[in-house]
């Protein structure tokens, strides 16, 4: 399987460049995975696809604001670095722009040196291990001098951080935010609970990963980045409840999705867990718990339009894009939303 079979033509304007005012008023695509039948809705609309006993699986990561502009000690030459994850206590894996100047050693300071960082290590890909001092918390240093790691593909200044995250989001530790979640509102989750829909929440911590395009032209042959997941006890009994009752486990975004696929046994069934995950999902994966999924649309040649293309059908997919394209639909994190259900 190659990767330049998941190519489709995607103009530059029609990556949203800002989220609209309303979450839950972007366009949605519905995909019938079996039919490749499409309808198009509002997001809003979603609350009409869910039956009675059906379990919503959302991921309840919270974005840091992982962006560090700083300058080196003796110099004072700019650095920019990107905090990826955790290593341990105050070290934490990052890209350094320009890398160059990041050399093992060198030291830096941010916000008039109320935070510091010395280079420890280079780690795969050019990453690099930063040590950091400080006084106080660290998250409530980074909450003051950080900023939201926006995607590349974004340009335009983000006037409200809180829109880079979900109405949901809880456990900080993501370098990016599971984007199909930005569509709902705390309103909307009362109102699919009164469906009689069943709302549990895991945590993945979403690394930068995910949206880098596989550069290997043989889609086995792509190394798939680690990410951290937990999953509780009362979510996971829920969700095979759910199963054994024969009703539909939905997950929102394709984090919520590499998570409960990476927990269950080869019987589907889920258990507490916690660990990292770097499942890639791709054409001829067999789902064992997922039925249907909510989600944005991807980059070409992404690792994300493969794990879609493995739910509803490599054809299917790329029909639906393709129709996404012609029909102006919004890409990307703040983009508008697909049900594949």
């Amino acid at each position: 399987m190659k990767a330049s079979d998941f190519y489709f033509d995607l103009p530059e304007e029609l990556i949203a460049q800002v989220p609209l005012e309303e979450r839950d008023s972007s366009r949605l695509m519905v995909l019938d995975k079996n039919s490749g039948e499409i309808q198009h809705k509002i997001f809003h609309d979603v609350l009409d696809y869910f039956n009675e006993g059906d379990t919503l699986v959302l991921n309840n990561t919270r974005v840091l604001p992982a962006r560090l502009i700083g300058e080196k000690e003796d110099s004072k030459g700019k650095i920019e670095f990107l905090l990826l994850k955790r290593v341990d206590n105050d070290r934490w894996e990052c890209l350094a722009k320009p890398g160059k100047r990041a050399k093992v050693g060198t030291k830096f300071t941010f916000g008039d040196g109320k935070l510091t960082a010395v280079v420890k290590d280079i780690a795969e890909e050019g990453n690099r291990i930063i040590e950091f001092s400080y006084d106080g918390i660290f998250e409530q240093v980074l909450d003051e001098l950080g900023q939201m790691p926006l995607p590349p593909y974004i340009h335009e200044k983000l006037e409200d951080k809180e829109r880079y995250q979900t109405v949901y989001s809880k456990e900080k530790g993501s370098a990016a935010a599971p984007t199909a979640g930005l569509h709902f509102t705390k309103e909307l989750l009362e109102e699919i609970k009164q469906r009689g829909v069943n709302v549990v929440y895991l945590t993945l911590h979403v690394g930068l990963g995910t949206f880098r395009p596989v550069k290997v032209e043989d889609v086995e042959n792509h190394n798939m980045h680690s990410e951290f997941y937990q999953l509780s006890k009362e979510a996971a009994e829920i969700i095979n409840n759910t199963k054994e009752a024969g009703k539909r486990v939905i997950a929102v975004g394709t984090t919520s999705t590499r998570t409960l696929e990476t927990i269950a046994d080869s019987e589907g069934v889920l258990k507490e867990s916690s660990g990292w995950t770097d499942i890639f999902i791709y054409p001829g994966y067999k789902y064992k718990v997922v039925d249907a999924l909510i989600t944005n649309f991807h980059l070409p040649e992404s690792t994300l339009i493969m794990l879609v293309s493995a739910l509803a059908g490599k054809e299917n997919i790329l029909n639906a894009y393709n129709i996404a394209v012609k029909e102006g639909y919004r890409f990307f994190s703040f983009g508008d939303a697909m049900f594949i259900h």
